[in-house]
């Protein structure tokens, strides 16, 4: 079974199961929200969708889910944000980690959070991929984005950019650099993983003229990883690194900050990549795009970066096997 998680319920997350829950499935859900915001998205999309509870036996039937009830505050009008509702969405997803830590789920998918609302709302929250970390107990993940072949893993993540170079650390970029090369392995089945892994600044530095954390940090992680069996190739300037040429010779990438990788996966897959954590004691995936308020209840949000998420969840997670 695959823990689901709509994420923001004023956003397209609840859109998008209801699209996706009219096919027949392989792989079982159980979508971890409350059953009547989602039984009132169904009908404001109108579309047909059956919900029961039944979560020793998943609804896999085109038209049906299985929820697990969890409450909300207040009801949701789509598109309108309610600091009342950011604990239950904190719920759904505190219930779906539990969940998969004591083995009941073989992942977990989550849809897309308003990370202002809940901070609005007194709960501390920087993103999916740091709370997942604290509430699994680990001590460092990797935030992971694929579209099609093209892997770029994150050094840094939800950082204001003024913060980016003080984050980067000789400990925190060798522990990401070795999550990302064994997530590789375990994940993907690639024996030796080449990763590409870009510098911080223009031209990755100039030679130290255009800073100086190549030098300091970025350059003695990879020699001493190199020295470990790592096949890493950098620090290389992120504006030459993106090509093809360079990307056809690697398994991936590591940028060292959320804006210098992303742009341009999202331009190569926008609506079909996935963001995976790699590092969790479990499969974790997610949509490559956020809530789209101005887009909830209307009918027209893309469900193809959520199908991917589900199929590779189940593929990764031996699901569909």
């Amino acid at each position: 079974m695959i823990a689901v998680t709509p994420g923001e319920p004023a956003g397209i997350g609840p859109d998008l199961l209801v699209e996706l829950a009219q096919a027949q499935r392989r792989v079982p859900w159980v979508v971890i929200c409350d059953q009547h915001m989602l039984q009132a998205r169904a009908s404001a999309l109108n579309l047909p969708l059956r919900i029961d509870s039944e979560l020793q036996q998943p609804a896999c039937a085109a038209g049906a889910v299985t929820v697990w009830h969890t409450p909300l505050a207040a009801a949701v009008t789509p598109g309108r944000l309610q600091a009342a509702n950011a604990a239950g969405v904190i719920a759904a997803l505190d219930r779906a980690v539990q969940g998969c830590l004591q083995s009941r789920f073989q992942a977990l998918v989550t849809g897309p959070i308003q990370k202002s609302v809940i901070n609005d709302s007194g709960l501390p929250f920087s993103g999916h991929t740091e709370y997942l970390a604290a509430a699994s107990g680990v001590d460092d993940v990797v935030m992971l984005l694929v579209a099609d072949s093209l892997r770029v893993a994150l050094a840094t993540t939800h950082l204001p950019l003024r913060e980016v170079a003080e984050a980067l650390a000789i400990d925190m970029l060798q522990r990401r650099l070795l999550i990302f090369g064994q997530g590789l392995q375990q994940w993907f089945g690639i024996r030796q993983p080449r990763i590409l892994v870009a510098g911080l600044n223009p031209h990755a530095g100039e030679g130290g003229h255009l800073g100086d954390e190549e030098i300091s940090v970025i350059e003695p992680v990879c020699r001493a990883l190199r020295a470990r069996g790592l096949d890493l190739v950098g620090p290389l300037p992120a504006d030459t690194l993106f090509t093809p040429a360079m990307l056809e010779q690697a398994d991936g990438v590591m940028a060292m900050y959320h804006d210098q990788g992303l742009p341009v996966l999202k331009n190569r897959g926008f609506g079909r990549a996935v963001n995976i954590t790699l590092g969790l004691p479990f499969v974790r995936t997610s949509v490559d795009h956020g809530t789209a308020l101005d887009l909830a209840g209307s009918g027209r949000a893309d469900s193809g970066s959520m199908a991917e998420a589900l199929a590779l969840a189940a593929a990764l997670s031996g699901a569909d096997a």
